[in-house]
């Protein structure tokens, strides 16, 4: 395909129409970055278990010497990410188009791409965690779980448990991976965005103001963590609990936001749905976005910048070899929803059966205070209700979490968000006794409770 330099800069208009070129000569302090190519692009199809590029797609290399496919033997390339140090590139490939997607490493500096996962199904969005690991999302029975694994190889550790579908999105700094994953808010589900620890442990909404579809999350310099809402741009700040607009020019944006050193983004954006995604950069309150590169033909998206980033601090596990997992509830009554004083008589846990149906784990009471405790086995889906003294439901989840075996967590509240800090009270559920409720199925009676 004939190609030619683009001078987005200085003719905007001329840029839509022009495509890439491989003999373009960029200065040498223009930014070196990857991105994505694909005629058709689907950003939430991975809800469904679905293919984001139906007709495929290519990562190419932006730099001094121009633009260059990364792997041109390869069938199809998508998702790159890079290493902390920025010398090496994970990325989803196809070495033919009837192959499955698989996770690859290849070293900037030369060499060849080397397999680094080994599944049948597909295995997509990688990224590297600290101690040599990795985290990506593979295809299991239809649905996207996400698993760590070795980058030298080895076996895979399941980091979700939920029925839904999952992807990661980014590593956070301080070590947590954040992804998204199907929030059942009425019908049809919607994108939420979610953390959990390196070892499938602490999983939690990043927020709990539920109800838009948040997606394609990116940790920036600032701490904020960038997203797409609904079509446009939004953010999570540590002072707020609640997201925040970002107010960028109108248009609809790909997300997977990269960041230049001088704090302006780089980013995918069309202006309308008829368009291709191209790529943009824009600072912080300005009015208009300026042209970085541009294809007619194809969509243009996943940037990534070349060159060393912070390495997110390592997470050391703290799970037990045990096969239950201990959760304790300091006030139930700390909530984002209101409930009467007293009301909270009792709670009941669900998990799912083998034909995906709630089936109940127990019932236990729920001391004065709001507090409860109980033990249930871990490495499943589990869902949370609250009831009144006349076994009413009061409040039950609309989704699943779950609890790694070995897990011992404090939840401050029910729906209380990451946000909420405890009060300085020992929970009376301890106070009465320190052996939770069994809801494991075990023959050991629940421990004490109630009202």
């Amino acid at each position: 395909m004939p190609r030619r330099a683009i001078l987005a800069c200085l003719f905007p208009l001329l840029a839509l129409a022009l495509t890439r070129s491989t003999d373009a000569s960029p200065r040498d302090d223009s930014p070196r970055f990857l991105y994505t190519t694909a005629k058709s692009y689907e950003p939430l199809a991975w809800m469904r278990g679905g293919e984001r590029f139906g007709s495929g797609a290519t990562i190419f290399v932006h730099d001094q010497s121009g633009e260059h496919p990364l792997v041109a033997e390869f069938a199809a390339s998508a998702d790159p990410a890079l290493s902390f140090d920025g010398h090496r590139v994970l990325f989803a490939a196809k070495r033919k188009m009837e192959d499955s997607w698989q996770i690859w490493e290849l070293s900037l500096d030369g060499g060849n791409p080397r397999r680094v996962s080994s599944e049948p199904e597909d295995c997509i969005r990688p990224f590297y965690l600290p101690e040599d690991r990795i985290v990506y999302a593979r295809r299991v029975e239809g649905r996207f779980v996400i698993e760590s694994a070795p980058l030298a190889g080895g076996k895979p550790l399941p980091l979700t448990y939920s029925p839904a579908n999952s992807v990661p999105t980014d590593v956070l700094r301080d070590g947590r991976v954040l992804f998204e994953s199907e929030y059942s808010f009425g019908s049809p589900s919607i994108p939420e965005i979610y953390t959990v620890y390196s070892d499938g442990s602490g999983v939690e909404a990043y927020r709990c103001d539920h109800g838009r579809a948040r997606y394609s999350a990116r940790q920036i310099s600032s701490g904020d963590v960038v997203f797409i809402s609904g079509q446009t741009l939004a953010r999570f700040t540590s002072a707020r609990a609640q997201q925040l607009p970002i107010s960028a020019p109108p248009g609809e944006y790909a997300g997977d936001v990269a960041e230049f050193q001088d704090g302006r983004l780089l980013l995918s954006w069309r202006p309308d749905a008829q368009s291709q995604f191209r790529l943009m950069a824009w600072s912080s309150g300005a009015a208009n976005l300026s042209s970085v590169l541009a294809d007619a033909s194809v969509n243009l998206i996943q940037p990534v910048l070349l060159g060393p980033h912070v390495v997110p601090n390592r997470h050391p596990s703290g799970l037990h070899d045990w096969p239950s997992a201990n959760l304790l509830c300091l006030n139930a009554y700390t909530s984002k929803y209101e409930f009467a004083p007293a009301s909270i008589h009792s709670v009941r846990l669900y998990t799912r059966d083998e034909a995906g149906n709630p089936r109940s784990l127990g019932t236990a009471l729920v001391e004065q205070d709001g507090s409860f405790f109980v033990q249930i086995l871990g490495d499943q889906p589990l869902q949370i209700e609250l009831l009144d003294s006349s076994g009413k439901t009061l409040k039950r989840e609309a989704g699943y979490f779950w609890m790694r075996r070995g897990e011992q967590r404090v939840c401050v509240g029910c729906h209380a968000g990451p946000e909420t800090a405890p009060e300085n009270a020992v929970p009376m559920t301890l106070l009465k006794s320190t052996t939770p409720a069994d809801m494991t199925g075990a023959s050991r009676p629940a421990a004490a409770g109630g009202h």
